[in-house]
């Protein structure tokens, strides 16, 4: 195995699928040449050609369309929106064409897409290029939302997400990119998309997160065990599906839960989350679930994001509440 940061990861996956399937293409803006802003796709355009990772122009809208006729032509496109926060430009494409592919020609034909993009805030960039947009295609049927917060997770991750058969958005925390390594096998592995994962076994609270904080909420656990309370944490990894069933045996387990994105309170998943918990579990719950969000405000310029973005100490606060309830 090598240690890998996660954008190594995610750069080791599309090698992979690249070299295996000749119907997998990688464009996007920059992708090329430059490898993409974050270097993501570094080296693969000089490794496989022009004809299988190129640049396209600086226009969403533009990769949308072609996404989809490449799709229906038999190709693996997996299409580079620079920053998720942009992604307004081509959400037709995602949920009026790709999304209700399969369902529109009853079977016949499907849309084996993988769409990469970058979001989330800690990393001081400029207006929308942090927005945790999530929620916007989580709540589009026939649309897979795959979130990874380890290396390990973001090759295995990618890699089912491109073999899928239906249309996937895969979404890359900027402040997890290299932010820390991990040991990664070299060869092909896939993850199950729509499987969660325990980061943490505890017996006392469930804390289902997805992205950057899972780490957050990791420490927290930390913080909570000196305190001699036992708290499980679960990576939701896919945020749609939901693994209902490890959500539902968790809570089931510990009798209470608290719910941590870092979307806005209204946004993301959380409460979709919450609902599923108290539709299923509620005679398990021995405290309300609560959650930790960022407040439901546009997200702030950089100097306040720090102030905005919930943290470690957000989740303990939170979580005592539930304990001590």
């Amino acid at each position: 195995m090598a240690q890998m940061t996660m954008i190594q990861a995610i750069t080791d996956a599309l090698r992979c699928e690249l070299k295996d399937d000749e119907n997998v293409l990688v464009f996007g803006e920059d992708v090329g040449v430059n490898g993409g802003v974050f270097r993501a796709t570094e080296g693969l355009q000089k490794e496989f050609g022009e004809d299988r990772v190129f640049d396209t122009p600086l226009a969403e809208s533009g990769i949308g369309g072609l996404t989809i006729g490449l799709a229906l032509q038999g190709y693996r496109p997996v299409p580079e929106i620079q920053f998720f926060g942009f992604v307004y430009e081509v959400m037709d494409s995602i949920s009026g064409q790709l999304a209700r592919m399969r369902y529109r020609t009853g079977g016949a034909l499907g849309a084996p897409v993988t769409i990469r993009s970058p979001f989330g805030g800690g990393v001081h960039t400029p207006e929308m290029h942090s927005d945790s947009l999530e929620g916007l295609v989580a709540s589009q049927p026939g649309i897979k939302v795959v979130v990874p917060s380890t290396p390990y997770d973001a090759k295995g991750l990618l890699i089912s997400s491109i073999r899928d058969n239906d249309p996937v958005v895969f979404l890359e925390h900027l402040k997890l990119y290299r932010s820390f390594r991990e040991e990664v096998p070299e060869e092909s592995y896939t993850i199950p998309l729509g499987k969660a994962d325990v980061k943490r076994e505890g017996t006392d609270l469930s804390i289902f997160a997805y992205g950057a904080m899972v780490h957050e909420s990791l420490k927290a656990a930390e913080q909570l065990e000196k305190e001699e309370y036992s708290v499980e944490v679960v990576d939701l990894r896919t945020i749609q599906p939901l693994d209902i069933e490890t959500i539902i045996a968790s809570v089931e387990k510990t009798g209470r839960a608290v719910v941590v994105q870092e979307a806005q309170k209204q946004a993301g998943i959380a409460a979709n989350v919450v609902s599923e918990i108290t539709e299923r579990a509620i005679l398990s719950l021995e405290a309300p679930v609560l959650r930790v969000t960022a407040p439901d405000t546009i997200y702030p310029f950089p100097q306040a994001e720090a102030v905005w973005l919930p943290n470690a100490k957000d989740i303990v606060e939170t979580a005592k509440k539930v304990l001590t309830f």
